[in-house]
């Protein structure tokens, strides 16, 4: 799974840190720089999926840009972001470092250098094997190709094979001729950023017949297509799985959640829920007739239901659309589908109930950002590391402190231990 981020001169970011957990949990005011830190996820997703450099970062038919775009994709003045990550994968009992930097210049994006590291660690948590697995020379810009070298089973020089700067290497490597220590590294790389999910979902989006789709898009459009396509005996269980944790959220009283197929050539679905106040008052409404948040509730609860195991999801304002009293129920619906299902996730959130759900045992897992009142970057910290903190629990609680602006003030005063 995917671990730790490390980001420099990336958007707003001198330099960050985001340490990965099952739950990881991002707060900070608006403008602070949660935004650029998902849209990193969405880079990384794209690249190992196979795009161009270019077209990740300024999108193309299929693709949105990324917010900005090539103009605001490097801090200012620099032309040059790296983004490095660590991977640890229980399989082969290795822990894989994947480093990227990529030089822009208004018309171009292209690889800098790159490299890709494997570290074996002993039981006392200190490193007993390194390799190297392949690297680059850093790019000239006389030559539209980059010399990229990788490991052989001898110990000797290092295999030179030229490739092209346009797309990264990692993607490139997949049909070479290459070792398979240095195959089966590129591999562990690639299943996890390629299982990166970047989730924001719509509700005005999904209120429509949609067809038959295999996976989830980025807006939970297709919502009701994806439940309609899956097996029969998983649809059930899904279906099953989505009403009970519904049934939590309103009011009223939610007796079913399902999807059929609809339209002459039965291709199409809708989304249906049967909900009511007592025996003699139920009523059937489809997605046209759902609130907002029971859509976006639906779609990632469906996201966690369907996503491969070992994958990354990144859920954006996670609570839109949501009660604040039902701030811990969504928390714990994370949790639990997340531990059942292999999935880490990743949220953003201003909403005080979610912190105030979240309580002192999450602390180490939550992750302010702000910017400097000095630079104007943004900097990654973890809450923990606050020391005025403790202090200021005492005080009130996470969302309390959230809300009044308590826990921006003392990293304004530089309070860290």
């Amino acid at each position: 799974m995917l671990t730790k981020m490390v980001v420099h001169n990336w958007k707003s970011y001198k330099e960050g840190t985001l340490y990965i957990d099952p739950l990881t949990i991002m707060i900070g005011t608006n403008a602070s720089g949660k935004s650029n830190i998902l849209d990193a996820f969405l880079f990384l997703q794209r690249i190992s999926s196979g795009v161009g450099l270019y077209p990740a970062i300024t999108g193309d038919v299929s693709l949105h840009a990324l917010r900005g775009g090539l103009e605001w994709i490097c801090l200012k003045p620099e032309s040059r972001f790296s983004i490095t990550i660590t991977i640890e994968n229980e399989a082969d009992n290795l822990t894989y470092e994947y480093h990227l930097s990529v030089q822009v210049n208004g018309i171009k994006a292209e690889v800098f250098f790159e490299e890709l590291k494997s570290f074996k660690y002993n039981a006392r948590g200190t490193v007993s094997k390194e390799r190297r697995l392949y690297y680059t020379q850093e790019a000239n810009d006389s030559t539209p190709g980059i010399p990229a070298y990788f490991a052989t089973s001898k110990r000797g020089p290092s295999k030179r094979i030229d490739l092209n700067r346009s797309h990264v290497i990692l993607t490139q490597s997949e049909g070479l001729n290459l070792i398979k220590e240095v195959q089966a590294g590129i591999k562990v790389v690639l299943n996890q950023l390629q299982n990166i999910f970047v989730f924001d979902p719509i509700p005005s989006h999904m209120r429509d017949y949609t067809a038959f789709s295999e996976k989830l898009l980025s807006d939970g459009s297709n919502l009701s297509g994806v439940l309609a396509a899956l097996e029969p005996d998983k649809k059930k269980e899904v279906e099953k799985t989505l009403t009970d944790y519904l049934k939590t959220i309103p009011e009223k009283d939610i007796r079913r959640v399902w999807t059929e197929p609809i339209g002459k050539f039965q291709n199409d679905a809708m989304l249906y829920c049967e909900e009511g106040w007592s025996e003699a008052n139920v009523h059937i409404v489809d997605a046209r007739g759902m609130s907002d948040g029971t859509l976006r509730y639906l779609s990632i609860v469906t996201a966690m239901l369907t996503r491969d195991p070992n994958s990354l999801l990144v859920i954006e304002e996670v609570d839109n659309g949501l009660h604040p009293s039902r701030a811990k129920l969504l928390l714990t619906m994370l949790r639990t589908l997340g531990k059942e299902r292999g999935i880490d996730v990743i949220v953003t959130t201003h909403n005080p109930a979610i912190l105030d759900a979240a309580g002192p045992q999450m602390v180490p897992f939550i992750t302010v950002i702000h910017r400097d009142r000095s630079t104007g970057t943004s900097n990654l910290l973890q809450l923990e590391d606050l020391a005025q903190l403790p202090k200021m629990m005492a005080g009130g609680s996470l969302g309390r402190l959230s809300s009044e602006g308590t826990i921006e003030r003392s990293l304004d005063k530089g309070a860290l231990q």
